[in-house]
């Protein structure tokens, strides 16, 4: 139910005015039905430069006071995980529908609540999990659905890169579980939007640079329950001239052909004949983003856009909680098949 004195705008809150938020915020201003009428952030400076940046009249230190002063209609939270449950435990208590950043709980067992909690107050949950919205991954999952190769055998997600990620976001480098919780978990997601839910996994990682705690690069083997094999590897320590960050590059095979998206977003469909057609699938950057990160500010307009209509519609969006719980179990996966060295069935919803 709209809180908002015009039923065809949403009031929404932006809790969280960190260095990813402003995509948020900027994206929100892109788009038409919504708009952010308060921010929220434990630290009051950055709730100013908000406010002041993006013209917000009311700011807020404490989110159980954002939430009894505004009229809301949905909350989108880019506060850091440990701060998530409490975040969306209070906007179901009243009555508000939820958009939270990945990892959107940091346990399975928590995540099963937060849906449950969500349900049983009627509000919806949704992930930002924006990879999959990237424009040519976009391009490449219709192709898929399409059957543009036949049923996919084969599949690899790849995202390798040395950009240094610690200078904007430090805190990375303090963390015990890096690289799949933090990236992993977007490129099994893409693994997930490609074949489906995944009946096994085996992953080996390891930490490469010495001067942070988690680990740096991620291999994964999936067998998705269709029958596809896919790897899935990440990497932060991957010294390349022509770095493709923040890219995922794409392979699918299947007895119709081969598709693969290459660097610069090439994409190829090799036919069965031993013909190749190539064409550029380039998104159209919005006008406030900027490089490298134009890829990812791409994929947030359209995960925020697809919401919006998803809302409008009365329909769950593609990411919401329940769909997102069977990625999150395969980082979860991920983590105890590297610890043990076997092979992991990942948990399913419900």
């Amino acid at each position: 139910m709209s809180n908002g004195s015009d039923k065809n705008l949403l009031n929404g809150a932006l809790i969280g005015c960190g260095f990813f938020a402003r995509n948020q915020m900027q994206a929100w201003h892109d788009l038409e039905g919504a708009r952010i009428v308060a921010v929220c952030d434990r630290a009051s400076a950055n709730v100013a430069a908000f406010q002041q940046d993006f013209g917000i009249d009311q700011g807020f230190t404490d989110a159980e006071a954002l939430f009894e002063a505004c009229a809301l209609d949905f909350v989108d939270i880019a506060a850091p995980t440990p701060a998530h449950a409490e975040l969306v435990e209070a906007a179901a208590r009243h009555g508000v529908d939820v958009i939270c950043q990945k990892p959107f709980a940091g346990s399975l067992e928590a995540a099963r609540r937060l849906i449950e909690l969500c349900s049983t107050q009627g509000v919806s949950l949704t992930i930002h999990e924006n990879f999959r919205w990237q424009s040519a991954i976009r391009e490449v999952v219709g192709l898929v659905a399409d059957g543009v190769v036949g049923k996919p055998f084969f599949g690899r997600v790849s995202y390798r890169s040395g950009f240094d990620v610690f200078a904007n976001q430090p805190y990375l480098a303090e963390l015990p579980r890096f690289i799949i919780q933090d990236l992993g978990i977007h490129v099994l997601d893409i693994a997930r939007a490609l074949f489906g839910d995944v009946g096994r996994l085996s992953c080996e990682t390891a930490r490469i640079n010495p001067d942070i705690k988690g680990e740096d690069t991620a291999t994964m083997l999936l067998r998705h329950t269709a029958g596809t094999t896919c790897v899935v590897d990440c990497s932060y320590a991957s010294i390349l001239a022509d770095d493709p960050f923040p890219q995922s590059l794409l392979e699918i095979e299947g007895p119709g052909g081969t598709i693969r998206l290459q660097q610069d977003f090439l994409l190829e469909l090799h036919q069965p004949d031993g013909t190749r057609e190539c064409r550029t699938v380039a998104p159209d950057w919005p006008a406030w983003s900027r490089q490298p990160w134009a890829v990812i500010q791409e994929s947030v307009v359209s995960f925020q856009r697809d919401w919006l209509a998803c809302r409008r519609a009365g329909h769950p969006a593609a990411t919401h909680g329940a769909d997102n719980f069977n990625t999150l179990s395969l980082v979860e996966a991920a983590y105890r098949a590297a610890e043990t060295g076997q092979t992991v069935v990942p948990e399913r919803w419900p």
